[in-house]
């Protein structure tokens, strides 16, 4: 079955940017813009009820479901360092609090170097450690790292956390403006040195201004809870579900664990570097996707390389056992909305949404609509290597699909009613 796709140029908001009007925490790779929640979200006349985000990255969803009035909110993700991000953005905290925490930080810090004491023990234990970092990086990173973990308050500690991760990234041998885990040319690395302090201190200036001023004024009476793991059905049924899953494994589409990789290792995660093989498609399956509107793509892929089949087909099944779970948690008349891209493996475009639509109906939904709109505003890799051969590359996804589906409601069985 095909089901029907819109083109909807108003939902390409062309020319705008998630910080067009949401300043960002922290980057993060292949964010939802929040302006296109809240519009479809308004377009649904959905301002009220429960919504659940199973992948939730940086909390784009959440966003947009404060800006249209909905208070409750639940979120998921495997990466720890999103859920760090997402917690950070919606955790209400004491302005005042922040501003005294700041202070004390900032003093402790620079006292602690006048002393020129050192604090090894904060010093993440990781391979290759000084491949990306500088002796003196690792150092002074080691230091605000031990008066961090100082902060009592566990929110404002998050918060702060957020900029100690940018501060990571920024301050590491790993090329500007990548997501994946490149390091700058040799002769770079020897007249790299950054002002370690500097640049947290600059950092968490910019990101305690922006939650004030923007996040913390927003909240109002929104409650968000945010949970390290996977999504499973509990007592809490939803009315809507916004999310924008990953459009494929993490170590061949978009590399969420790549970029978190380091600042998880210095925020203390263990198997930091091990995160792609916890997230959708990561551990590789020995069978392929046979069923459905996705088997004839995976089969020609499969023609040419049976491995990359199966590591397409891993993903598909992982996703196929999420939408199921999803599915359970979604009330009778509530709708699940899904934005998604069809990436290209082998030159074989996946229909990644025709996919979400069928197990949906699958699982006692009906398929609304699926609008298609362009995706320049979407930070990705310009390019990739859809044949995995050296020196062969074609550009990435343009179009980016919002799967709309409803779940059914039931009719009432009257032969169970007693009449008197």
């Amino acid at each position: 079955m095909k089901y029907s796709v819109e083109r909807t140029p108003h939902l390409d908001f062309a020319g705008q940017s998630y910080s067009s009007e949401y300043p960002n925490l922290h980057r993060y790779p292949a964010t939802m813009i929040p302006q296109l929640g809240v519009q479809i979200l308004k377009e649904f006349g959905i301002d009220d009820g429960v919504m659940l985000d199973p992948y939730c990255g940086s909390g784009s969803s959440f966003t947009a479901g404060i800006a249209c009035g909905i208070t409750e909110m639940y979120g998921y993700d495997l990466n720890p360092l999103a859920v760090l991000i997402t917690r950070a953005k919606f955790t209400r905290l004491d302005p005042d609090l922040i501003h005294r925490a700041y202070r004390a930080l900032r003093d402790n810090v620079f006292e602690e170097l006048k002393q020129e004491s050192t604090a090894e023990s904060f010093i993440p234990e990781f391979s290759n450690i000084e491949y990306w970092f500088s002796p003196e990086v690792i150092k002074a990173l080691a230091t605000i790292r031990c008066h961090l973990e100082s902060i009592s308050d566990e929110g404002i500690r998050t918060l702060f956390s957020v900029a100690f991760s940018e501060t990571v990234r920024d301050c590491s041998y790993v090329r500007s403006n990548e997501f994946k885990l490149y390091r700058i040319k040799p002769e770079n690395v020897l007249t790299f040195n950054p002002d370690v302090y500097g640049v947290f201190f600059a950092c968490l200036r910019r990101l305690r201004d922006n939650y004030i001023n923007v996040y913390l004024r927003n909240l109002n009476n929104a409650r968000v809870d945010v949970k390290l793991g996977a999504y499973q059905p509990n007592s809490i049924q939803h009315n809507v579900v916004l999310t924008s899953p990953p459009y494929g494994d993490s170590r061949t589409t978009v590399a969420y664990g790549q970029f978190s990789a380091l600042s998880n290792a210095w925020l203390g995660v263990d198997d930091s570097r091990q995160i792609d093989t916890k997230l959708m498609g990561g551990c590789v399956v020995k069978r392929l996707y046979e069923e459905g509107v996705i088997a004839p793509a995976i089969m020609q892929i499969a023609a040419d390389d049976m491995r990359r089949a199966y590591e397409v087909s891993a993903f598909y099944v992982d996703l196929a056992r999420s939408i199921s779970a999803v599915a359970a948690g979604v009330k009778q008349g509530g709708k699940a909305i899904y934005i998604v891209g069809n990436r290209t493996v082998k030159q074989v475009q996946l229909p990644t949404d025709q996919f979400i639509a069928e197990q949906f109906e699958a699982h006692d939904f009906r398929h609304v609509i699926t609008y298609q709109r362009s995706i320049s505003n979407k930070v990705m890799p310009s390019r990739n290597s859809p044949s995995n051969k050296a020196g062969s590359t074609g550009t990435t996804m343009h179009s980016e699909y919002i799967v709309v589906c409803e779940k059914n409601v039931r009719s009432p069985d009257l032969s169970q009613l007693r009449l008197f």
